[in-house]
């Protein structure tokens, strides 16, 4: 049977294969890359970056994401509505009290950060704030509460470090294949010179792909389960679908949001085709009328 526990339980095992897999690519680009160039330090060099961005994305994520944000902390003064929603609703849920983030832009948003409760952030944009009424506003938190609970925030947040990463580390070491040392291609001839490259052109730009299917591993169903979960929270399901529509809607831009950032939000900040083509499959969050839809089911 599955329970809040088990889920919980499926993140943290999902964490630890994100790490290994995440430790495989890196090192993988490595051993490439120290053949081509006939350096066994290059190959030392990606294990211990890959080591130490484990470890600075498990103990220093929400941080880094909340600088990339451009999140400021809010203080119970500056707007004790919202204080007294999110004390509120901790109590419910039986969590300690988030520390509370405000992102200084008019696109209605949310997202949760933190490796695990006690040290849990709640962001939201002051778009949001002016946006959506009290019972809308509680739907969300409710929302991203349900995400801190079972653990979603601690897979969200660090994919954010790791993809990251792999991405800076591939886009160094393509840099590095067209300019950089001579290593094999100045000593095997024309035939190996052009082979190797191709290799190391291809290992830099796969691992970029490969760390995106590494994001897609988060599962959708996460949000479906944090609607319902938040719905159950405040009672009242039409609260969360109003904000989500309200949202949705809403065409103004998330500045702060970019592609590794984006599967945080409580709905996309990346305003385009979304879903439409091939785009489906790259999807970060299900269809907004879907999870509006099922939550009106639940009022019924």
């Amino acid at each position: 049977m599955v329970t809040l526990y088990t889920h919980i339980d499926s993140n943290i095992r999902r964490t630890w294969i994100l790490f290994g897999v995440f430790l495989i690519v890196i090192i993988g680009l490595g051993l490439v890359f120290s053949y081509i160039f006939e350096s066994y330090y290059i190959l030392i060099g990606a294990v211990g970056f890959s080591f130490l961005m484990s470890f600075i994305s498990y103990w220093n994520s929400d941080k880094i994401v909340l600088a990339i944000s451009k999140a400021k902390p809010l203080e119970k003064k500056n707007n004790p509505e919202l204080y007294n929603i999110v004390e509120n609703l901790c109590i419910t849920a039986g969590l300690p009290m988030l520390r509370i983030y405000v992102i200084n832009e008019q696109a209605p948003n949310a997202f949760a950060t933190g490796r695990n409760p006690k040290n849990a952030v709640v962001a939201v944009t002051t778009g949001l704030m002016e946006t959506l009424d009290r019972s809308e506003l509680e739907g969300v938190i409710a929302h991203e509460l349900s995400h801190i609970g079972n653990r979603d925030i601690l897979l969200q947040t660090i994919v954010v470090v790791l993809v990251g990463s792999i991405v800076l580390l591939s886009d160094f070491f393509l840099r590095w294949t067209i300019w950089g040392g001579r290593g094999r291609k100045s000593q095997g001839g024309g035939q190996i010179q052009v082979i190797m490259i191709i290799v190391g052109l291809l290992a830099a730009i796969l691992a970029p792909l490969i760390a995106k299917l590494i994001q897609l591993t988060i599962s959708r169903k996460r949000e479906f389960l944090a609607d319902a979960s938040g719905a159950l929270l405040t009672r009242y399901p039409e609260g969360l679908a109003s904000a989500l529509e309200k949202i949705s809607k809403n065409p103004t831009q998330l500045k702060v949001a970019n592609k590794a950032t984006a599967h945080l939000y409580i709905v996309n900040p990346l305003k385009g085709k979304q879903g439409k083509g091939m785009a489906k499959f790259f999807m970060t969050h299900p269809p907004v009328a879907e999870r509006i839809k099922r939550l009106r089911e639940m009022s019924i």
